[in-house]
């Protein structure tokens, strides 16, 4: 593998943008485990989900970014993510056309419904309509919020529209 390939990657991006579809491709190319944040926020048990604790959010997610390759997902940019962003070699930013994103969510909750394309989450319509919200709310805040407080990170920030964007970058 080239040296210049990044060990530590922050993926982010909204609902519907293509982070978890990316994150496994580049997962399984790099040879880099993957850590979805939904995943460090709730336990999966085939019981049912339970959310952590914070004190267990962040121990378990300190435990990832202090190992020497990890590939993280997530729409999250809060406080207690600071240090995946701060820690990542490379952080990519998936700026997907809000419009893409409202089709994503659409085609998956279909998807999901038929029993065609797994979740972690039982797919119901009042989770199908969070979702457009989640979008929005990304739009309006989480993508300035991500910029105000991690943009100074710029010079390791990979902003993409377009999946060719991705394929140039590690080609």
């Amino acid at each position: 593998m080239k040296e210049n390939i990044p060990n530590k990657i922050h993926i982010i991006g909204s609902v519907g943008s293509g982070k978890t579809t990316l994150a496994r491709e580049l997962s399984s190319k790099l040879n880099i485990p993957l850590y979805e944040l939904d995943n460090v926020i709730w336990k999966r048990c085939e019981s049912g989900d339970s959310r952590r604790t914070e004190e267990e959010r962040e121990e378990y997610f300190n435990t990832i970014i202090r190992s020497e390759t990890w590939m993280i997902e997530g729409v999250h940019n809060e406080e207690w993510v600071s240090d995946g962003f701060r820690n990542a070699e490379l952080i990519i930013f998936l700026d997907t056309d809000y419009s893409v994103r409202t089709y994503r969510i659409i085609k998956r909750f279909i998807l999901q419904k038929l029993g065609l394309e797994r979740s972690n989450y039982t797919p119901t319509l009042k989770i199908f309509f969070k979702m457009f919200k989640w979008n929005r709310y990304f739009e309006e805040v989480g993508k300035p919020n991500f910029y105000n407080q991690f943009g100074m990170y710029d010079d390791k920030i990979l902003v993409v529209t377009n999946k060719d964007e991705i394929k140039n970058y590690f080609n």
